[in-house]
């Protein structure tokens, strides 16, 4: 039976969407993975673009309300900003709640470079994040 697990944002535009790509791709075939946010817009571009810079293609994901979530079981729920984890909803059941603070790169205002800069380093930042929780919570079968 697969763990569940949902990844809360404020726009899920970006920050949970690439933890939602990454999980999926690093270890999707043991993890039922979701992601949502409060004020769903869409995928951001950018994000896109940079997970597809490390071969992980994201653009067919889709911004979703946490509210389609609500009264659903979860074995994992991890905010990815402060801001998700004010507003954090409860979910029935019992499940480990995670909190990541990353910095949000869809507010960085530059140059296409400097903006693209930002959303390697929010990428590179969860990337490490998603392996740490890998190592942590999944039981290796030998």
């Amino acid at each position: 039976m697969k763990k569940r697990i949902l990844f809360l944002c404020t726009g899920n535009s970006c920050r949970s969407q690439m933890a939602e790509g990454f999980l999926r791709y690093l270890a999707g075939d043991r993890f039922n993975i979701y992601s949502a946010g409060f004020d769903p817009t869409n995928v951001h571009q950018c994000a896109v673009k940079a997970m597809k810079e490390i071969g992980i293609d994201i653009s067919n994901q889709r911004s979703k309300s946490a509210q389609e979530f609500l009264g659903q079981q979860f074995d994992y729920v991890v905010t990815v900003c402060d801001n998700a984890r004010q507003k954090y909803p409860i979910f029935p059941g019992k499940y480990k709640q995670i909190h990541w603070n990353l910095e949000d790169p869809a507010k960085v205002q530059g140059t296409d470079e400097e903006v693209m800069k930002a959303f390697g380093k929010t990428r590179d930042t969860i990337k490490q994040n998603v392996n740490n929780f890998i190592a942590e919570n999944v039981v290796q079968s030998h």
